[in-house]
């Protein structure tokens, strides 16, 4: 964390359980002549809020300009400047974060022929890797399943895990979830995250938002929670957690707005199928989508992130739902404690980020609606997931499916006698 000398002057203290702390409160801006502050997009208040942190006009790593960029965001004239990102954390999963943990023992080792202290080597930004790729299911159907297939993980990859061990007691600043504790994004949703951190630097506590980059795409599952986040490239992902900032373009921002209410016997599922389908019609590659509307109150945490997961299906770089009353209920049903989520409430009232329908909606470069109401059960495909079919149409589609599957056969026969057809394609 490399919280910068406040260029525009915007520190200013919350008091927490644990005692004054400093924020970069995004409403001072407005004294700066930043007066659409209070309608930028939820997405884009955060981002802002760590150009603000990080700014330091001295380094020339996030500058006045860049801060200004943001804070004046048009959807009738984005920007077209990269901004800067650094994010308050990485996450990455055993396939993708192995290596980065191999290339961060090389750098040990080319420290310490260079006659540097290798203990120097660290990630610079939090970074937690959860194994969650690798267990193979040997032993099923009895209380003791679990325990059997991770004695035999760790038994096949003794290896791995000894240099991972030795990972995570010889780094600072990294984390190791091993083996057995669920999929990376649960994980990540459920325990990893805190929405707000407090932490400590040269004495002094600071809050801000959790953000980050992950190296898998469906990271944006923690955008149902309302944390900025989003798959990267391992390279990428290295450079962030060494320091170096994320350099994107400043983002377009589709507000989608929902309302109504699901029908009975409808699911989540139907609703991101609805969903992928109009964003891929529309076409949000590289943009961020933002929920919002009175549909969010009906919608609980885990469906805002069965959403937020299928963000690379829909083509958009995340699809986020901004923190309001559910959020807060979720923390405190995944075991955070009182005083955290009392925390997390006063942080956002103070940075104006807890959402509620009575507030002003945000400007958006452009929006689409849906009634929940007219959401049907659906499935996927066949082959990609805007491909949507109501669930009333499929036997007809099946026997029409099979008809020309048919007809392609016989095509097949006539123009190649003999051919044996091993599959329906």
């Amino acid at each position: 964390m490399r919280e910068g000398p406040d260029p525009f002057g915007v520190r200013d203290i919350i008091e927490t359980a644990a005692g004054k702390a400093t924020i970069y409160r995004l409403g001072k801006l407005k004294e700066k002549g930043f007066e659409g502050i209070s309608l930028l997009p939820y997405s884009i208040r955060i981002l802002l809020e760590s150009l603000l942190r990080h700014a330091d006009t001295e380094k020339h790593i996030i500058t006045a300009e860049d801060v200004e960029a943001l804070a004046r965001w048009n959807p009738e004239n984005i920007s077209e400047k990269d901004i800067p990102f650094i994010p308050s954390r990485v996450i990455m999963q055993d396939f993708t974060g192995v290596p980065a943990v191999v290339d961060l023992a090389a750098l040990r080792s080319a420290m310490q022929r260079l006659g540097g202290d290798p203990a120097k080597i660290n990630p610079v930004i939090p970074a937690d890797l959860v194994i969650d790729h690798s267990v193979q299911v040997d032993s099923y159907g009895t209380s003791y399943a679990l325990e059997e297939n991770e004695k035999k993980e760790f038994e096949r990859n003794k290896e791995r895990y000894s240099v991972l061990r030795w990972a995570q007691k010889s780094f600072d600043n990294f984390r190791v979830v091993p083996p057995g504790r669920g999929i990376i994004h649960q994980v990540n949703l459920e325990y990893l995250t805190p929405l707000v951190h407090l932490k400590e630097k040269n004495g002094e506590l600071y809050a801000f938002p959790d953000t980050l980059v992950g190296t898998d795409s469906h990271t944006t599952m923690i955008n149902g929670i309302g944390v900025l986040g989003w798959g990267v490239g391992g390279i990428e992902a290295e450079a962030v957690m060494l320091g170096q900032p994320y350099y994107m373009p400043v983002p377009e921002v589709v507000g989608f707005k929902l309302y109504g209410k699901l029908e009975p016997g409808v699911t989540a599922t139907d609703l991101v199928l609805t969903i992928t389908k109009i964003l891929r019609k529309q076409g949000v590659v590289g943009k961020f989508v933002e929920f919002y509307g009175p549909g969010l109150s009906s919608l609980s945490l885990p469906d805002r992130a069965t959403i937020s997961n299928m963000a690379p299906e829909y083509g958009a770089t995340l699809g986020i739902f901004p923190p309001d009353a559910e959020t807060l209920n979720y923390l405190r049903r995944t075991g955070r404690s009182e005083e955290q989520v009392d925390f997390v409430k006063k942080y956002l009232e103070a940075q104006d980020l807890l959402y509620s329908i009575h507030k002003p909606e945000p400007v958006f470069s452009s929006t689409l609606e849906l009634d929940m109401k007219t959401v049907k059960p659906c499935m996927a495909g066949p082959k990609r997931p805007q491909d949507q079919l109501f669930l009333s149409e499929v036997p007809e589609n099946y026997r029409e499916t099979m008809q020309q599957t048919f007809i392609r056969k016989k095509k097949l026969e006539l123009n190649f006698p003999g051919t044996l057809l091993t599959s329906a394609g």
